[in-house]
């Protein structure tokens, strides 16, 4: 079956298709249902198509022993307990999925469990981001191939051996799939965003391409798109001085909406190819204004040579031309002409 395209609920993503742009929310509403419901109203004005947050269950997932990637929580002892403090309802998680819907956009979340992809199966999730860290689960892994839902591969902490076998897993059970580059990194500088890898996974997988973005700039995302990326992911904040650890990678949601109404423009002109010749026909009357014809300097007698010095050009174009200069020196007029008049064709003789 071909997936060079394929539909993540009613958004049909892949080639010729528009760039299919998620807000990855992940922890940034620390907790807080209400704050979560907020991140779905910014992004649905932003006029990004999905958003993203991460479903995690700490008793299925971790354990008291695992470790801060940074220690910033004021009130978790360990990362366990943070993730427990995270922990929303199934209840309340259908609610999220019911609010995003009605504002118009896909709903997302990422599994760190086979409970939290059994959770979000019965709310309806209508794909997988299978996150970096988990590229290595065969267990998670299996969870999400048994729905029959597409596939997004992130491959942040992976090599190209261990992205090859998913993407032979994907393809073997006949699912959908695009592939993410992503780099690992808090934020990642420019030098490590790796656009070049977006057409080496073209080249090499032969599915859409997305980019996740964990820069914190609209730039990286804009040049994806330039590239061919068919996805672009990117982290949202509601404020640079909100809690947590994402939001120094994040866009805050009047970034977001930059980022999506650039791609917007991006598109629609690479969808125009422009021919230069028939653009040159088509900007006649504009030549006509910005353009500049030959003024005399000083009153010239009839039959008199017209020469270098006592020429200028001045706007607009209604005499001869300034790029005609040189087949106007050394001839006569054929009339009196007064300094800053424009030289006319017909005033020209041999």
């Amino acid at each position: 079956m071909d997936h060079t395209t394929f539909f993540i609920q009613d958004k049909e993503v892949g080639r010729g298709q528009p760039c299919f742009i998620i807000a990855e929310i992940a922890q940034a509403h620390d907790g807080s249902l209400g704050t979560a419901h907020a991140f779905i109203d910014a992004v649905a004005e932003s006029g990004a198509d999905a958003i993203k947050f991460q479903t995690h269950i700490a008793e299925a997932e971790s354990t008291p022993q695992e470790p801060f990637r940074v220690k910033f929580s004021k009130q978790d002892a360990t990362r366990y307990e943070y993730w427990k403090r995270m922990e929303f309802t199934p209840e309340q998680w259908a609610g999220l999925a019911e609010h995003a819907n009605e504002r118009g956009l896909v709903f997302l979340s990422s599994p760190f469990s086979e409970e939290a992809v059994n959770l979000l199966h019965k709310i309806g999730m209508p794909a997988w981001k299978i996150a970096s860290g988990e590229v290595n689960n065969p267990l998670l892994k299996e969870a999400m191939f048994a729905t029959g839902k597409p596939i997004l591969l992130s491959s942040g902490m992976s090599s190209y051996d261990e992205i090859d076998a998913v993407v032979d897993e994907v393809k073997s059970k006949n699912l959908p799939l695009a592939v993410f580059q992503c780099t690992s990194k808090y934020p990642s500088p420019p030098e490590e965003i790796g656009l070049n890898i977006l057409r080496e996974y073209q080249q090499r997988y032969q599915v859409p391409i997305g980019l996740s973005d964990h820069s914190g700039k609209i730039f990286a995302g804009l040049a994806a798109v330039s590239l061919g990326a068919s996805l672009v992911e990117v982290h949202v904040t509601l404020s640079r001085e909100m809690f947590g650890p994402d939001v120094p990678v994040s866009l805050t949601s009047t970034e977001l909406k930059q980022l999506v109404e650039g791609i917007r423009f991006i598109e629609t002109a690479l969808e125009n190819p422009v021919d230069k010749a028939s653009m040159a026909d088509s900007l006649s009357e504009m030549r006509s204004i910005f353009g500049k014809s030959l003024v005399l300097k000083q009153d010239l007698q009839k039959g008199e040579t017209i020469q270098r010095h006592i020429l200028s050009a001045k706007k607009p174009a209604l005499g001869v031309l300034a790029e005609n200069v040189n087949t106007v020196l050394g001839k006569k007029i054929n009339r009196n002409i007064k300094a800053g008049e424009f030289l006319k064709i017909e005033d020209l003789v041999d």
